[in-house]
């Protein structure tokens, strides 16, 4: 039996599902995969709990935080999840306890973009140095398994682009919009399914999608996905006549993030009108869809992974139970 502490960093919805499924479903996982997951601590930037069972107390019981180096040591964790907010003011912090994490003897599994985008090259040099793996499936695309296509795929294949609808609040947001509803209330939609963030903005403007797909770069062809430049294109006010003649002629817009192996280091998102019935055409509500151009092997097109909090938690479990079969280090 494979016996892995867990240390949890941050407590929003995507942990909090994240430790729910590891404490209802911890006998499945000790039966079918032969892996002991506990969580041993979570840990925010403002406190700590450590954990005995299966019980965790109530926030106004923890204390203040020590160094995560000695948390880890203490608790004797082989793990440390990170689900903080992908945001640049906390992209620091989350750089440096992503790296700390993997030189201090853990493995990394990280659902927290801003991580991967500023700190890829340390947390590579840390993996490689220590042997330990960071895994990244819930960084692109909560439950679409986009990454694990993208690792496979690098093993001798040679992808070309690589392309996608990664973000389910704007696909959701365009289609709300080519039924004739404002932006407003297709946002406030979006909140009410519980797909958008309270702070849409990054996935209005495309920051979101391409990050993602600066991401699976980084996996495909070696890139520093921090390296990488953008060109955005935003959902605004004005996208939703255009969205209503879309829909009059039977195609849908959707907004597409594209890199091309020719220029790896750029990055462009743009509202483009599809088929309804292409593969980006036919997502519906929050679906994502990535497609990898192969050449002349053809195109290889991953779709589903609805956004929710619980989707981003199993692409982590996933991540966490894989670390019992692949002793790999590097970003995986």
């Amino acid at each position: 039996m494979l016996v892995l502490p867990v240390v949890v960093l941050g407590y929003g919805a995507v942990a909090r599902a994240y430790i729910g499924q590891i404490i209802s479903h911890r006998a499945e996982y000790r039966s079918r995969f032969g892996v002991d997951m506990t969580v041993a601590a979570v840990r925010t930037h403002r406190a700590q709990t450590e954990i005995g069972g299966d019980t965790i107390q109530p926030r106004a019981e923890w204390s203040a935080p020590t160094a995560l180096d000695e948390l880890i040591a203490r608790v004797d964790a082989r793990v440390v999840v990170q689900a903080v907010p992908s945001d640049d003011a906390g992209a620091a912090e989350a750089v440096a306890d992503g790296v700390c994490a993997v030189r201090s003897g853990a493995h990394l599994v990280t659902a927290t973009k801003t991580t991967l985008l500023h700190g890829w090259r340390a947390l590579d040099a840390a993996s490689q140095e220590t042997g330990c793996a960071v895994k990244l499936s819930g960084a692109t695309g909560a439950m679409l398994p986009a990454a694990d296509v993208a690792r496979s795929l690098s093993n001798g294949i040679h992808v070309t682009s690589v392309s996608g609808c990664v973000n389910g609040t704007a696909t959701f947001v365009l289609d709300r919009l080519s039924d004739g509803d404002s932006l407003g209330d297709a946002v406030d939609a979006a909140r009410r399914a519980g797909i958008a963030e309270g702070d849409p903005s990054a996935d209005l403007s495309g920051r979101d999608v391409a990050t993602k797909i600066q991401i699976l770069t980084g996996l495909l062809w070696s890139r520093d996905p921090g390296a990488a430049e953008t060109i955005l294109e935003p959902i605004t006010p004005a996208i939703r006549s255009a969205a209503v003649r879309a829909k009059g002629r039977g195609q849908r817009l959707r907004q597409v993030a594209v890199a091309d192996l020719d220029i790896p280091d750029l990055v462009t998102v743009s509202i483009r009108a599809v088929p309804r019935e292409s593969p980006l055409g036919a997502l519906n509500g929050p679906e994502k869809a990535v497609i990898f151009d192969c050449g002349e092997f053809g195109p290889v097109t991953v779709t589903g992974g609805q956004s929710s909090p619980t989707g981003a938690a199993m692409a982590m479990i996933k991540d966490t139970l894989s670390l019992a079969l692949e002793k790999v280090p590097g970003l995986r």
